[in-house]
């Protein structure tokens, strides 16, 4: 299947009129070069895995334990790439290919939590690096003493929000807090709420009406320009209480023109909430992945451990994790999910 696509996507790539309509070509040959990526990947994995095969093969007739440990660390290598790669073609929701919104939000708290939402936005910000993925912070609300009360990260690439998506949630950091001169142990929360970029071919119709639109100074990074006019925006979309907000565009317009977008983007996800919620025998079902869950815990004293509470993935390398090395509480959580899928099927 994924072969006979590609071949349409080659044809279509070599129609001299496909770029008479820039969107819809950047998003052809953006699947067509994931596709490709695909393939090229699978085969480069068959051609390994022969060589390592003839290899052992080679290390037990000439009785070389050397070859023969070579060929099995090339076999785990292969073992792994390939379960990446059966998760990513997992990856086939209407919109998982997209660029996501990455919202995060201090709990109740104060310093403790804001400086926690700090830290959880320098994770995914990491995470993007290490994924090659581009990052731009739309918003930003600063703490009182320290971190940040809520921030807007846009993260583009391909699958973004795929693999982000499950990051929605509430975070827990239990920890002996650096602004306590006891040195007590606190235990802080923090939100987080990934929502798609979506384009113009998903129509989602706002009312005027139905918006309230403020407008204000902007606070931390965007420059000086939005740090001396009322050019950051924020709306209110009254029926649902939804809010957004921008502030890292240089005129109130291009602001307005992107809380629109992440608006649009947060009632898409809505709509597809409810969705599956109606789909699904029992909504209790499906919580772990609706706003106020806690699904994550991340315990730096009195004992290491990051642990997921939805897939029971735990790891004890805490500051990887806090660095951006959050690839196996993804990759199981898109599992767990695909699990949950077919049993309520």
């Amino acid at each position: 299947m994924a072969l006979a696509r590609l071949d349409e996507l080659n044809a279509l790539s070599e129609d001299p009129n496909l770029w008479s309509d820039q969107t819809k070509a950047q998003k052809i040959m953006q699947e067509r070069n994931s596709l490709d990526a695909m393939v090229a990947s699978v085969n480069e994995m068959q051609r390994n895995l022969k060589d390592y095969v003839e290899m052992a093969e080679m290390g037990e007739a000439e009785n070389d334990a050397e070859f023969i440990k070579e060929a099995e660390k090339g076999l785990v290598s292969l073992q792994e790439k390939s379960a990446r790669l059966e998760l990513e073609s997992l990856l086939s929701g209407e919109v998982d290919r997209n660029d996501a919104y990455l919202q995060i939000n201090a709990g109740a708290g104060g310093t403790e939590s804001q400086d926690w939402a700090n830290i959880l936005l320098r994770m995914y910000l990491r995470y993007a690096e290490r994924q090659g993925f581009k990052k731009e912070i739309i918003e930003m609300s600063d703490g009182e003493e320290a971190g940040i009360k809520s921030c807007t990260v846009q993260i583009t690439g391909l699958n973004a929000y795929g693999w982000l998506k499950s990051e929605t949630g509430v975070h827990r950091l239990v920890r002996i807090s650096p602004f306590d001169s006891n040195a007590k142990r606190h235990t802080s929360f923090a939100s987080v709420s990934v929502t798609p970029v979506i384009d113009d071919e998903i129509d989602i119709v706002i009312e005027e009406k139905d918006l309230k639109i403020d407008t204000y100074r902007s606070s931390g990074a965007g420059g000086q320009h939005v740090n001396t006019t009322d050019s950051a925006v924020r709306i209110t979309h009254l029926p649902t209480n939804i809010v957004v907000a921008c502030q890292n565009q240089r005129s109130q317009h291009q602001n307005k023109d992107t809380a629109m977008q992440m608006l649009k983007a947060k009632l898409y996800e809505k709509e597809m909430n409810e969705r599956l919620a109606a789909e699904s025998e029992s909504y209790e079902n499906k919580t772990d992945i609706g706003w106020g869950h806690q699904i994550r815990s991340y315990v730096l004293h009195p004992y290491q451990m990051v642990k997921d509470l939805r897939t029971e993935v735990e790891t004890s390398n805490t500051q990887g994790v806090l660095d951006g090395d959050i690839d196996m509480f993804l990759s199981a959580a898109l599992a767990h999910g695909l699990e949950k899928k077919q049993n309520t099927a």
